[in-house]
């Protein structure tokens, strides 16, 4: 890739590492995914541009370090959610179809730190965490020797 931002841009030893993560089924890396891999190197759609540009139009005040679950849950959140979201019916798999989301990107997930979503909600919280940097601690403490 001319842009800089493939495998190639990592290095030899990044690439390869990369490449055998990713290599390997999600179910091995549990909840583990992005304290496993980079996850500035992360694509977790084949829209995650799209997906991050209309989020950050939508939702540019939104805390994505520390959700707080009103700004996912309240009627008013809702409302604001419910075009964003649908704008991908038919874009993303399963786009409004239920999943677990962080509150806190920098802690695990446990039942205190997480919050039910919609599918599109998570990749949109996820993909903004990931490029803006907020899951890069996870990923450094983990790879860190104990």
């Amino acid at each position: 890739m001319a842009s800089g931002n493939g495998l190639a841009s990592l290095g030899v030893e990044g690439a390869t590492a990369a490449a055998q993560a990713l290599s390997l089924p999600a179910e091995s890396y549990g909840n583990d995914l992005i304290s496993s891999v980079d996850p500035s190197n992360l694509k977790l759609t084949t829209v995650d541009d799209r997906i991050y540009t209309s989020f950050k139009e939508s939702f540019s005040d939104l805390n994505i370090k520390n959700l707080d679950p009103d700004m996912l849950k309240t009627a008013e959140a809702k409302e604001k959610w419910r075009p964003f979201c649908n704008q991908f019916d038919g874009v993303v798999e399963d786009f409004n179809y239920g999943t677990l989301l962080r509150l806190d990107c920098v802690k695990d997930y446990t039942e205190e730190n997480t919050i039910f979503a919609t599918r599109i909600q998570f990749f949109a919280i996820e993909i903004a965490r990931n490029r803006e940097g907020f899951n890069t601690p996870v990923f450094q403490a983990k790879k860190q020797p104990s």
